[in-house]
């Protein structure tokens, strides 16, 4: 494990998860080094999760003999370098968003994963809810039609508070964006991940241009040990429309600043045969509308289902009833079974799964939130995607 703040015991935890939730599993895992920024940290890693040992040194830990997968739970900078040096060491990757600072480092990353006999994932977690693992089992059967457009908005409010200390998060060098980055990224990914150019309803592929506009709510924050206020130079809400390549429009909102929200990820799709919609705030539901039923006076039998997809995981989960409702540890768990399963199925030699985000779903994602702040810097001007993947 690179990095042990809270997005890494959320990795350790799932590790630990696995052989409660799932039964049998495809093989077992154990955690045996974690890298800190510092010797304290590292002792506290290592008490919590129980590693073997820990390090302030990305390259011992990678190199270590009995290390086989690596978990990149950094500060987005960071992610380049310890991804590259993995990838060098044919470790298997296990990578949070987003993949990289920029498409420039992403394209390397990706690239060089093609020539990596390993497995490499994105940890794009909000794939695997059950409602959206349903949902992309309809796409796949082709529903809802032709894809007329689509609305993503992934909502917080954590900096509404202007005295929030600063932190590497509002930092474009550090973190390559603000809430494009942090949220948009996982919007973007789920847009595609439901409407993507392997899906037969597409007519839609991938994201062709975008026009976006970039603001930023508060321009200092404080220093979280001295006051002093540091500049905020990433945004605070981000608003995009966009073009994919078989005709259809959608938007996008990232925001860090929506009084009122916690974890709101709402999704719409919109197809000549219907229509799905999503919101994390309410997980145990997929709301389907068919328009091909007929209409009739009063309605009908036409109007939005509501499907139960609570925690009904396939097998080989196997944590008690599937009627219990599910929670966003979850999805981080289930998240990480996928990418268990499958260096399971690369050391048997068998495909890997086709629902498993990759790095070039990294790279794809990062494109399109280049050509954002592209965009943005032109007050909007519509900005092309270099999307394809194979060049």
């Amino acid at each position: 494990m690179v990095g042990f703040g809270f997005i890494g015991r959320v990795h350790a935890h799932a590790h630990l998860s696995l052989p409660l939730f799932y039964h049998p599993l495809p093989l077992r895992t154990h955690l045996i080094g974690v890298c800190t920024s510092s010797s304290q940290s590292g002792e506290r890693a290592c008490r919590q999760a129980g590693f073997n040992f820990h390090t302030c040194s990305i390259d011992e830990l990678i190199s270590h003999p009995d290390i086989d997968i690596v978990h990149i739970c950094t500060p987005n900078a960071q992610h380049f370098e310890a991804v590259r040096a993995a990838l060098n060491a044919k470790k298997h990757i296990y990578c949070e968003k987003p993949l990289a600072l920029n498409s420039a480092e992403a394209e390397t990353l990706a690239s060089l994963s093609t020539t990596t006999p390993t497995v490499h994932q994105m940890t794009f977690h909000n794939r695997f809810v059950p409602a959206m693992m349903r949902a992309r089992e309809l796409a796949e059967g082709g529903f809802p039609g032709k894809l007329l457009g689509f609305r993503a908005a992934y909502l917080h409010a954590g900096y509404v508070n202007p005295d929030r200390p600063h932190s590497w998060r509002l930092s474009k060098a550090l973190s390559g964006g603000g809430a494009l980055a942090d949220l948009g990224s996982h919007a973007i990914d789920l847009v595609r991940y439901l409407t993507g150019p392997s899906l037969p309803l597409q007519a839609a592929g991938e994201w062709q241009s975008v026009a976006a506009s970039l603001q930023t709510i508060v321009a200092q924050r404080p220093h979280p040990a001295t006051g002093e206020p540091l500049p905020v130079d990433v945004d605070d809400i981000a608003l995009v429309q966009a073009k994919l390549q078989g005709g259809a429009m959608g938007t996008l909102e990232a925001s860090r600043m929506a009084t009122g929200t916690q974890d709101e990820l709402r999704l719409e799709i919109h197809g000549t045969e219907g229509a799905m919609r999503f919101n994390l705030m309410d997980p145990n539901w997929l709301d389907v509308y068919h328009a091909t039923l007929p209409e009739a006076p009063l309605g009908g039998d036409r109007g939005f289902t509501r499907l139960e997809c609570v925690t009904r995981y396939p097998s080989p989960y196997a944590l008690g009833a599937t009627k219990n409702s599910v929670g966003w540890i979850n999805f981080h768990i289930h998240s990480l079974f996928d990418f268990v399963q499958n260096i399971a199925r690369l050391e048997e030699g068998k495909p890997l799964l086709t629902q498993s985000p990759t790095l070039q779903d990294g790279l794809a994602v990062q494109r399109i939130m280049d050509a954002c702040l592209q965009s943005a810097g032109k007050n909007g001007v519509w900005q092309d995607v270099q999307n394809d993947l194979h060049n």
